[in-house]
């Protein structure tokens, strides 16, 4: 199992749990659980439920956090712990969070979070030889050696990157929406970043690996609320050969596991007509004091159900529409 569904679990189970995540999460949720399990014995009532309820999307693969919830677990703990209440503020927010994803689809995306984290997106995408020969082709143009020299005369890229050597241009946004441009930065940084990010426009690329170029993949990312597929601009583009479309609909449904449609919706609004009609002959048998047998047959005889019909397909009909 990835995620507890209960109170039951412990420190120990948790952090076995967080252990085998990518993002290293395990080093910066570990403070917070072990507070969490250290109060939780304090808890009760509707709060309690709301500290466990921001437990168990702590235990929720980091991609499909909506918020930074260790930040609000850590936050709400402090005010339980002070007030053994928690704030209209936290009450709020934790209970507009939706319930987390089961523990089946925690692990579907906990295992596309190990792959992302390398980059590595093959088993959504096929033509794998397509990208290898953009690769090789690139690392040996010497136009974008040129490029890149010129970058590294004029700046010192080492002091801009990661501690994997990586550095990466602005990163695009939903639907293209944009937080802020690099040259607003002021000094050395957005310097440097405008020029990079130049760069990475005229190559195609992602960033730089110290002196090694990381060229724009064909990707399929999960956020909170929506699988992105990303297909570079320099691309030529092959849906039936770059793409398994059906491992991606596997992963996009770990999330969305309902069925839609047109018919599924034609369908729902006719259950629905029918359940109106049942509630009104549910009252009109209640008026007549019908019991057992009879009542079912005066039922579905109003619904136009023959009289074998389960009674547990009323029961399943008044349920899906109860107010």
């Amino acid at each position: 199992m990835d995620r507890p569904q209960n109170a039951s679990s412990t420190l120990k189970h948790d952090l076995n749990v967080l252990s085998g995540r990518a993002h290293c999460v395990l080093e910066w949720a570990e403070p917070v659980l072990r507070q969490f399990h250290q109060a939780k014995k304090s808890f009760k009532g509707e709060d309690g439920g709301r500290l466990q309820k921001l437990h168990d999307w702590i235990m929720v693969p980091l991609t499909l956090w909506p918020l930074e919830v260790c930040d609000l677990m850590r936050e709400s703990l402090a005010h339980w712990q002070a007030h053994a209440a928690l704030s209209e503020k936290q009450r709020l927010v934790i209970d507009l969070l939706p319930e987390p994803p089961d523990a089946e689809a925690c692990k579907i995306v906990a295992r596309h979070e190990e792959l992302v984290q390398t980059g590595a997106y093959e088993n959504l995408l096929g033509n794998a030889a397509k990208y290898a020969q953009m690769e090789a082709d690139l690392k040996a143009n010497p136009e974008f050696l040129a490029h890149w020299q010129r970058i590294t005369t004029a700046f010192d890229p080492k002091r801009f990157a990661d501690h994997k050597g990586v550095i990466r241009r602005t990163m695009g946004t939903e639907r293209n929406l944009r937080p802020g441009w690099a040259s607003r930065v002021p000094g050395p940084r957005g310097e440097f970043q405008t020029a990079f990010d130049a760069f990475c426009m005229r190559w195609n690329l992602y960033g730089m690996q110290h002196d090694d170029p990381l060229l724009l993949k064909l990707s399929v990312t999960l956020t909170p609320n929506a699988t992105m597929i990303v297909v570079p601009a320099c691309w030529s583009f092959d849906p039936k050969r770059d793409i398994r479309w059906g491992e991606i609909a596997k992963l996009h449904r770990a999330r969305a596991r309902n069925r839609q449609g047109a018919a599924l919706k034609e369908g729902r609004e006719q259950r629905r007509k029918l359940a109106l009609k049942l509630k009104k002959l549910d009252a009109e048998a209640a008026r007549r004091r019908l019991r057992g047998d009879a009542r079912h047959a005066f039922l579905c005889e109003g619904l136009g159900w023959v009289p074998e019909t389960s009674a547990k397909r009323l029961s399943r009909l008044r349920a899906e529409f109860k107010e």
